[in-house]
């Protein structure tokens, strides 16, 4: 029976309040947080490494009660972020049992935001698709329909704050890794500007710079609190956002005035678009001009196929090098065996490519990124769905039996370079993106996004996806705020949870 049966009412400073408040204690969040994840990560698969003894400790140690967190239960992704002395797999069979010799910065922020780690979540292998079902771990299943995927690569992140296992966790996002979780999984998810959150001291920059981390929520203002915690270069940053002219948090009560919105429900890479998401769309243009915005149809124009041809060439260098990495760590030669057909076959497709290759390809994308930047010279925010679908059935993703098995023929002898003879990147890039459209563009050009959970269909959460310019999460989270009054979703919670 729960102690604390209010529990999954409060978000992350709610909780923390009552600590200060002496209402609970930081040891009864962790039991009760603890008792949650045991009820329902059986049928969910979100939370893959558990740490409540230390998580229990830390909660006896106590938290500075300046810390807007302060013992707030919170999961990691399994992927990017350390936390000393446990292993980082990143969905990988490999590193499933090498610890990390220290904690990231990142983690180092949000401990001392108050936040209580007590595990860690799935995400795909090197968080490369749009879902998320490792091979090493198994697949995380939503809990808004178990039949479902919780989305990618943040997915166990994403299930474990919609079933309501903790108020909120830790998300990286590279080509909408944060977003697209989110929308599947009905949360607030904002992917940061580029150089916003840090990446050392094991990164320099994640990704050729698209891959950025921050948290999936439920409300808000987790969100904007845990930012002002966590913003700020740290030692030998490639990149630094512009700093906020005010704390994020302070934004949510500043009104938004009439805002200029672009919109469109057109792909900007590709692909065809579900009636379903282009209805949630249309309602959420309707609620924006009762708001009072100023909502125009327009977009910026993206060559479709060369721009994701350039985004695959560089993830496939990304995912070779990843591949080569863990071979070492793990003291092993390369086998098609200890990974996952989809990060196996691009990591071949890497080796297949030459240097000119990965240069005209980022190239390419850093003048593409000028264009779609001027475009919001004219318009204050862009406006897309999130996802062309809903949330599509688990396994429907993945690459079919054939490809695999035609993965692993050819990785038998690494013929990365018969891939490229036969000419699958084109259509990789185009199936790639078909299930994520338009994430992927914001993250060539740094600029921060968010997906609202603000539609449904036939149960399923949709999100719709706000745009801004570079460093200016202030107009988002302003913008958030006032649908978050307008249409409440934090009390919407999947059944049984």
């Amino acid at each position: 029976m729960s102690s604390f049966p209010d529990y999954p009412r409060y978000d992350g400073l709610g909780l923390a309040d009552l600590v200060r408040t002496k209402q609970v204690t930081p040891l009864e969040l962790v039991e009760e947080a603890i008792s949650r994840i045991e009820a329902h990560n059986p049928g969910l698969n979100a939370v893959i490494t558990k740490l409540y003894d230390r998580a229990r400790a830390t909660a006896v140690h106590g938290f500075s009660p300046q810390a807007p967190f302060a013992g707030v239960p919170f999961l990691l992704k399994d992927l990017l972020s350390t936390l000393e002395g446990v292993p980082t797999s990143q969905g990988n069979r490999l590193l499933k049992n090498l610890p990390a010799k220290a904690d990231s910065e990142l983690v180092r922020r949000w401990k001392a935001a108050g936040l209580n780690i007590l595990g860690k979540t799935n995400t795909p292998e090197f968080g490369l698709t749009p879902y998320t079902e490792p091979l090493a771990f198994g697949p995380t299943r939503n809990p808004w329909n178990r039949e479902r995927t919780a989305g990618g690569s943040s997915g166990g992140s994403a299930a474990a704050v919609a079933s309501r296992m903790v108020p909120l966790a830790s998300g990286g996002d590279g080509g909408g890794s944060i977003r697209i979780p989110a929308s599947a999984c009905g949360l607030f998810g904002l992917k940061p500007t580029r150089g916003r959150t840090p990446t050392g001291p094991f990164f320099g920059e994640a990704w050729h710079g698209f891959a950025i981390e921050h948290v999936l929520t439920r409300s808000v203002r987790d969100s904007a609190a845990l930012l002002d915690a966590t913003q700020g270069t740290d030692v030998g940053a490639p990149y630094a956002a512009p700093p906020s002219g005010r704390p994020f948090l302070n934004e949510l009560s500043v009104p938004t005035g009439k805002l200029r919105i672009a919109v469109t429900g057109k792909p900007l890479m590709g692909g065809k678009v579900d009636p379903q998401v282009l209805h949630g769309l249309e309602r959420t243009v309707v609620l924006l001009r009762e708001l009072g915005h100023e909502v125009i149809e327009d977009a910026p124009f993206i060559e479709a196929e060369p721009f994701s041809l350039a985004f695959v060439t560089i993830l496939a260098a990304e995912l070779r090098a990843d591949i080569e990495l863990t071979a070492r760590l793990a003291g092993k030669k390369i086998n098609v065996n200890d990974f996952d057909p989809s990060s196996f076959g691009l990591g071949m497709l890497g080796k297949a490519l030459n240097a000119r290759d990965y240069a005209e390809a980022s190239r390419y994308l850093q003048v593409s990124a000028r264009g779609v930047s001027g475009f919001f010279e004219g318009y204050d925010l862009l406006l897309t769905p999130t996802l062309s679908k809903p949330p599509v059935p688990l396994g429907a993703l993945q690459p079919s039996a054939a490809e695999k098995a035609l993965i692993k023929v050819i990785g038998s002898f690494d013929g990365g370079w018969l891939l490229r003879a036969l000419g699958v990147i084109k259509p990789l890039a185009a199936q790639t993106f078909d299930f994520m459209p338009w994430t992927a563009v914001f993250n060539v050009t740094g600029q921060p996004a968010m997906s609202v959970p603000l539609e449904s269909s036939d149960g399923l959460p949709m999100g719709m996806h706000f745009v801004a310019k570079f460093a200016d999460e202030a107009a988002l989270f302003r913008l958030a705020a006032q649908l978050e009054t307008a249409r409440p979703w934090a009390e919407k919670t999947p059944a049984g949870y």
